[in-house]
């Protein structure tokens, strides 16, 4: 069974990531947000957590509260600072609802610039069917105590941010040949994950789970920004507490651009999420 998570435990509403993907209703299906600079890689905020920001405005819209599946396009890199957040109802049902949302911010001009648009289908994962048929298997790593995290290395790892410090990520050994600059060249990355403030995981936050890691082409061989292109994320069930396990793969780099294939394991050996991002590689 995997280890219990070490740190002290925040309750939801206390938590740094809900303070930061909080929104403000101006009118019906509107909202605005400051997109907090504790969630950026470099000077570019976190894709992860803008999904959250944009699932969380969903959840607000629709008549169904968890996110099942939802897919963002990432049209320009946003920036921390004001941003508006529009939402549109296309489709209430009785399991489902789906609706699409834009995060937009301003230009120099004051013109809007629309940042990321999704479209999502959102239900109720507490009235699915428990049954589970599935060949897939936990990812095999060590305990947490034997893998590392941004703190454990002499110095800040190349490309590493402010989102790093409100993450728990305790990677596999065996993903790590990049930090020690012997990449493996396999497309491979796994991670304990949490937020560092103990928060239990739910939905919103599997959003961000599952494009938290360092990027597979690190492993490859490559290094810089791999920014991420179009993101489509499944929610299958509400995740038990405790630390998630993290597996991400690429197979195939070609006219540069990757695909990372990501699943998110709970503490009970639950399959809570799987996501798919094709990224642009700057070689």
């Amino acid at each position: 069974m995997p280890e219990a998570a070490s740190a002290t435990k925040a309750t939801i509403g206390d938590s740094e990531f809900d303070r930061d993907t909080a929104l403000t209703l101006r009118e019906p299906g509107v909202y605005d947000i400051d997109l907090s600079a504790g969630w950026t890689i470099i000077s570019a905020v976190s894709g992860g957590y803008l999904l959250a920001v944009l699932g969380r405005a969903l959840a607000d819209a629709l008549p169904h509260a968890d996110p099942f599946t939802i897919s963002a396009h990432y049209l320009t890199a946003s920036q921390s600072g004001p941003a508006v957040v529009r939402t549109d109802v296309v489709r209430t049902g009785r399991t489902l609802s789906t609706g699409q949302a834009s995060l937009l911010q301003y230009d120099d001009q004051g013109n809007e610039v629309e940042r990321i648009r999704v479209l999502a289908s959102y239900g109720d994962l507490d009235s699915l069917p428990d049954d589970v048929r599935t060949t897939a298997k936990p990812p095999a790593f060590p305990p947490m105590d034997q893998c590392f995290g941004p703190e454990d290395g002499p110095a800040p790892v190349e490309g590493s941010s402010a989102i790093t410090e409100r993450l728990m990520l305790k990677l596999d050994p065996s993903t790590l040949g990049w930090a020690l600059g012997a990449p493996s060249g396999k497309g491979e990355m796994r991670s304990w994950f949490g937020l560092a403030d103990g928060r239990d995981a739910d939905p919103l936050s599997l959003l961000l789970a599952v494009d938290a890691l360092p990027p597979t082409a690190f492993e490859l061989g490559i290094k810089g920004w791999v920014p991420t292109v179009e993101l489509t994320v499944h929610i299958r069930c509400r995740p038990a507490p405790g630390p998630l396990r993290v597996s991400i793969t690429t197979r195939n780099l070609a006219g540069g651009f990757l695909e990372e294939d990501a699943e998110v394991w709970d503490s009970t050996d639950r399959l809570v999420a799987q996501s798919r991002q094709l990224a642009r590689v700057r070689m």
